[in-house]
């Protein structure tokens, strides 16, 4: 593929490479601002503290399958004063007892089960939800990136236009001094110059907008960019092969998929509340002067215990059909998204192809400035072409390299645009220099702990 490059006078300003060369070595490249983004963005930071919380949401759920066990203990003082068939006895007794009991679900219609499936498909969601915004947050450095590029490429080009009318008010004033032109002549260019140097001021303006973008979403201040590079090599061939993407990895499509399977579960959850539920029931309890004529007592007991809910007001019900409700709407909510997702996808590469085109027409449109702008001036040399002539054809070849610029700025925010939309904006299908962060690391760590209060990484 051939590299495009923007001229700006004197100066080379390169904004888009679709084939990298050899760069320099202290040149800042889009890759790792990416990796700076994924590393360090508040955001994505936050999101993964909130996968990290919803994954103890499987082994509260798995508690259910797990005993409860209680120890009992009490002590204390105690005087006793009893008659029995005209027998008196009182004294000072120092009661104590300590007991321990167990307690065991061995059925509750399924309601445990359906509870880890369903903590299961949460934690699945927020994964597809912290997919999502690590996709968002990579757009969005790619995007800040190539919007600094563009910013600083168009500042290059109104200085060089300032450069350019100073001296065009020059020529032209010593023209008028000598008689060739008139008074006119000479405000034409200066009203030209006054304006190249607020479209300057502009200009720089919006690059200091964007380099403080640039600090807040990326987390340095830019220097020495090199060009932004599009990624057209992971996209699929087809618009066709890109919808079908997009509606299969798509994480907010995926993320509503595991919503569904929540909601389906939350039925099943809320209709074992009709089931009977199974229990056994193990105690054992030692009890020391309870009575003035039982100085020890010692009781043990394992008992089964069954609960048949009858009637409890009809809250049980309600719910199911609350729940299923929840459901039907969780459903239309998947099909809405997918129906946003590939609207996304199509329009994403829309834009995509429309980039590639309106790069090339750009370019030819500064090419043909350029020429017309050399022409007019060896005509106004002649005096077949006025001043005016001259000023409209510099101005027409800046829009022409502003142009330029915003299309291979867009060309590249494109591609990055359909990578998103398709669900595979991520770091290891852009082969970053950055170790992932894997979601089920923390998950496995936790998902069978039955007891302690630190978190994996020692808090």
């Amino acid at each position: 593929m051939r590299r495009v490059k923007l001229v700006t006078g004197a100066a080379v300003a390169v904004l888009l490479s679709a084939a990298m060369g050899p760069t320099p070595v202290l040149a800042d490249t889009i890759d790792a601002a990416l990796v700076r983004a994924y590393q360090n963005n508040p955001q994505l930071n936050a999101q993964r503290a909130f996968v990290r919380a919803q994954d103890e949401g499987v082994p509260q759920a798995l508690s259910g399958y797990r005993p409860k066990v209680n120890i009992q203990a009490s002590g204390g003082a105690l005087y006793q004063d009893v008659t029995s068939s005209g027998i008196r006895v009182n004294g000072n007794l120092v009661p104590a007892s300590v007991g321990i009991t167990a307690t065991q679900t061995l059925y509750n219609g399924q309601v445990t089960a359906n509870r880890v499936r369903g903590a299961e498909s949460t934690t699945s969601g927020a994964r597809e939800g912290l997919r999502n915004i690590e996709q968002n947050v990579l757009f969005t450095a790619a995007s800040t990136y190539m919007d600094y590029l563009r910013d600083s490429a168009i500042v290059e080009v109104q200085r060089s236009n300032t450069r350019v009318l100073e001296q065009t008010l020059k020529q032209t004033q010593d023209r008028f001094n000598v008689g060739e032109v008139t008074r006119t002549d000479v405000a034409q260019s200066e009203a030209q110059l006054a304006a190249g140097r607020t479209q300057q001021l502009t200009a720089e303006s919006n690059l200091t907008t964007t380099r403080s973008k640039f600090r807040q979403v990326i987390g340095n201040e830019p220097q020495n960019l090199a060009p932004g590079s599009p990624v057209d090599r992971f996209l699929p061939a087809t618009l066709a092969a890109a919808v079908e993407l997009g509606l299969t990895q798509n994480p907010q499509v995926t993320a509503a998929m595991f919503g569904v399977d929540v909601n389906f579960l939350t039925v099943k959850i809320n209709e074992g509340a009709l089931f009977p539920t199974v229990g056994l029931q193990v105690s054992a309890q030692q009890a020391n002067d309870q009575q003035l004529s039982v100085q020890k007592n010692f009781t043990a007991s394992a008992l089964v215990q069954v609960n048949v809910p009858v009637y409890n007001g009809g809250a049980e019900y309600s719910l199911i059909r609350q729940s299923k409700e929840s459901l039907a709407q969780q459903r239309l909510v998947l099909e809405q998204t997918r129906d946003q997702a590939r609207a996304n996808v199509v329009t994403a590469w829309g834009q995509l192809v429309a980039g590639k085109a309106q790069v090339a027409s750009a370019q030819a449109q500064v090419t043909a400035s350029e020429i017309a702008l050399n022409g007019v001036r060896e005509e106004a040399k002649a005096g077949q072409r006025t001043t005016l002539d001259v000023l409209n054809a510099q101005q027409a070849l800046v829009n022409a390299r502003n142009a330029l610029v915003t299309a291979q700025h867009d060309r590249v925010v494109a591609s990055y645009s359909v990578l998103q939309a398709v669900g595979r904006l991520s770091p290891q299908v852009l082969n970053l220099a950055t170790t992932t962060y894997d979601p089920s690391v923390h998950y496995h760590q936790v998902r069978d702990s039955w007891i302690g209060v630190r978190t994996p990484d020692g808090r």
